[in-house]
């Protein structure tokens, strides 16, 4: 019978109102349906779960409105970050993070005089949740191929450089790095499926670069390479990471290069080691050898 809850605040101003929305949307809450009439308007600001709490004794939090966050350092520098941004007094207005007596850590902000929200996260992040099996980044004693395409060698060069920077900073030697170039995105199936085959690799790291505007048949090629590295990863057993570009323009490969978005090579190749531990540890709890 009930659907939802929700907690109704008067900001008093307009100005206020304003900036306790801005705030909100900062910290990452979802925007809910608001109102906007003659008489009044509303922001509403959504999470995934709502409690209705009454305590009997000692009080969790300075303030009545407490949000339960997964990553309380990072909502801690956003809060912190868009404060700055407004005033000259956040120091006065964050308290530090600090240890509670229920096995968690919180803090408490004030957006705004009188708007005061406590923002908590258990000390045990697996709290309530299933023990799941997970990769860990060391790529120490893993070997591992990383098949390149020379076709847009600005983009698929600086994809290598990401994807050796991530697996040398894990652990990885290099001299269980084999890299193998080939001439474009097309012939990466087939190197990769050859080398899969060998069972000498853990895992094989595939980088390329399709650019819609130098080619009318980008998406058959593009269906094609996904198609084969996946069917090679499933066929063999060796994991495939994926870090072939698909994008409009030169701008927007350049950006997933390193320019703005990260780099792909380098995300591709974390994939890649977290995929061979996973598979490691899930051979592990079958009773095979890792």
């Amino acid at each position: 019978m009930i659907k939802g809850i929700s907690f109704l605040r008067p900001t008093g101003s307009q100005a206020v109102y304003d900036q306790l929305a801005s705030f909100f949307s900062a910290l990452g809450f979802a925007s809910g349906k608001g109102w906007n009439e003659e008489t009044s308007r509303g922001a509403a600001f959504l999470a995934p779960l709502g409690n209705l709490e009454f305590v009997d004794g000692e009080f969790p939090s300075t303030a009545d409105v407490l949000v339960e966050v997964t990553a309380l350092d990072a909502a801690h520098q956003a809060a912190d970050t868009w404060l700055r941004a407004q005033s000259a007094d956040a120091a006065a207005r964050l308290s530090p993070i600090t240890e509670t007596h229920w096995k968690s850590h919180i803090f408490t902000v004030e957006p705004q005089p009188g708007f005061a929200f406590s923002f908590w996260a258990w000390t045990d992040p697996l709290r309530g949740k299933p023990v799941a099996v997970e990769g860990d980044l060391s790529a120490e004693g893993m070997r591992f191929a990383i098949v390149v395409a020379r076709w847009n060698a600005v983009i698929t060069d600086r994809l290598l450089d990401g994807a050796l920077d991530a697996l040398l900073r894990s652990g990885a030697a290099r001299a269980d790095i084999q890299v193998v170039r080939v001439p474009g995105a097309w012939e990466i199936p087939a190197a990769a499926r050859t080398l899969a085959n060998a069972q000498t690799v853990d895992a094989i790291i595939t980088l390329g670069c399709l650019l819609r505007g130098e080619t009318a048949h980008y998406e058959a090629i593009y269906n094609e390479v996904a198609r084969g590295i996946g069917q090679s990863q499933q066929e063999t057993g060796i994991p495939h990471s994926f870090g072939v570009l698909t994008c409009e323009t030169l701008e927007q490969a350049l950006n997933r290069a390193g320019i703005k978005a990260g780099n792909k090579g380098f995300e591709a190749a974390a994939a890649a080691i977290e995929m061979v531990s996973v598979t490691r540890k899930l051979k592990l709890a079958q009773g095979g050898p890792a």
